[in-house]
C-alpha cells in the first residue's frame, strides 16, 4: 500500500511556527491581565485568613495531607501549613520567573530585526512580570517571611540565564521544567472544582490562561529546533532534560527545607509523604507527562538518556504516549 501521508518540509514547519508566534502575539494583546487591576485584593472575601479551612491540604493534591501526623494536627494548624506551602510555591515561582524573564531577554537580544519572536519574548516577559507581582502580593499578605529558592538554585540561575542566548533549546527545556508541573497541578485543582479561597482561585485562573501561551511557544520552538541540533548539543539536551525536570518538579511539588524546619515535620513523615510514596511518585510523573512525551518526539530519549529518567523516578511507560492538546489559540 502506498503511503499517502503528506511530507512536512522544513519550510512548512518554519511557516507553521511563525504563524503560531503571530497568533500568540495577537492573543497577548487581546487577553492579558494586570496583577492589581484584575485581582480584587481589598474586596470582601478576598482576604487571606490564616486559619481558613480552605487552605487545608487535600490528599489528592499533596501527599502530606494523607499522613497521620498531618491529620492529627489541630484544624487551624493544618490550614496554616497549607497556606504556607502555597505561599512557598508562589515565592519559588516568582523567583523562577525572574530567571525566566532574564533568560528571555538574553534570547531576544540575539534576534535579528523583524523577527516576530522578539515581540513574543517581550510579551512573555511582561506577562511573567505581572505573575511575579501577584505572587509576591499574595506572599506579602500571608505575613510569612519566605526566602524562596536555596543557595544552590540561586547560584545556578546565572548559568541558566545565559542559556537564553547561548543554548535556547536547553533554556526552554528549563522553562518547561518549571512551568509544566505547576500548570498541571493548577489545572487539576480547577478541573476538580475544589473550594479555593477566591484570591487563590483568581490567581490560578490568570496564571493558567497566560501560561498556556508560554508553554505552547516553548514546545513548538523545541519541536522545530531540537531535531536539527548537532550531536554534542543534542546529547547535552538529552542528558540535561531529565535532570532539570527532576529538580524543578521537586521544587514545585514538595515543601522546602525551611518549611520542614519551621513546622518540625519529622523526617519519617517526609519520607512517608514524598520519598517512599507511590502516589506522590505517580503524581510527579503525571505532572511531567507532556514534556516527557515532547522529549520522545524531538528524539532526545534514547538508550543513554532513558536510564537517567528512570533513576530520577520521572519515567512512566504507561503515560508517556497519552495525547497532548496544544493550547495555541
Amino acid at each position: 500500500m502506498t503511503d499517502t501521508t503528506p511530507t512536512i518540509t522544513r519550510d512548512d514547519a518554519v511557516t507553521e511556527f511563525e504563524a503560531l508566534v503571530d497568533r500568540l502575539n495577537v492573543q497577548s494583546v487581546k487577553k492579558h491581565f494586570d496583577a492589581y487591576d484584575d485581582i480584587a485584593w481589598d474586596e470582601p472575601g478576598f482576604e487571606i485568613v490564616l486559619d481558613d479551612p480552605r487552605w487545608e491540604l487535600s490528599p489528592d493534591v499533596n501527599s502530606l495531607a494523607a499522613t497521620e501526623w498531618y491529620r492529627e494536627l489541630p484544624p487551624e494548624r493544618r490550614a496554616e501549613i497549607g497556606l504556607y506551602l502555597i505561599a512557598t510555591f508562589m515565592k519559588n515561582g516568582l523567583q523562577f520567573e525572574s530567571i525566566l524573564k532574564r533568560g528571555l531577554l538574553e534570547f531576544a537580544f540575539a534576534l535579528p530585526n523583524g523577527d516576530p519572536k522578539f515581540r513574543y519574548a517581550y510579551h512573555e516577559v511582561i506577562e511573567e512580570a505581572q505573575h511575579s507581582l501577584m505572587f509576591q502580593e499574595f506572599v506579602n499578605r500571608t505575613s510569612f517571611d519566605i526566602g524562596g529558592l536555596g543557595w544552590r538554585e540561586r547560584r545556578a540561575s546565572r548559568f541558566i540565564i545565559g542559556l537564553g542566548r547561548r543554548f535556547p533549546e536547553l533554556f526552554l527545556m528549563f522553562v518547561l521544567g518549571g512551568e509544566d508541573p505547576i500548570d498541571h497541578v493548577q489545572r487539576e485543582a480547577l478541573r476538580k472544582d475544589r473550594d479555593m479561597p477566591p484570591v487563590l482561585e483568581r490567581i490560578v485562573r490568570i496564571h493558567v490562561t497566560e501560561e498556556a501561551r508560554h508553554l505552547s511557544f516553548a514546545r513548538h520552538y523545541l519541536k522545530l529546533r531540537a531535531p536539527e541540533l548537532g550531536i554534542v548539543r543534542k546529547t547535552v539536551l538529552g542528558i540535561g532534560t531529565p535532570i532539570i525536570l527532576g529538580t524543578m518538579a521537586t521544587l514545585m511539588m514538595q515543601p522546602s527545607q525551611s518549611m520542614i524546619r519551621r513546622y518540625a515535620i519529622p523526617r519519617e513523615v517526609v519520607r512517608e509523604a514524598y520519598k517512599d510514596n507511590p502516589d506522590h511518585a505517580q503524581r510527579t510523573k503525571d505532572a511531567l507527562r507532556k514534556v516527557r512525551r515532547l522529549a520522545e518526539e524531538i528524539g532526545i530519549v534514547n538508550a543513554v538518556t532513558k536510564p537517567i529518567w528512570k533513576v530520577l523516578g520521572i519515567w512512566d511507560d504507561a503515560g508517556v504516549r497519552e495525547p497532548v492538546r496544544e493550547p495555541t489559540r
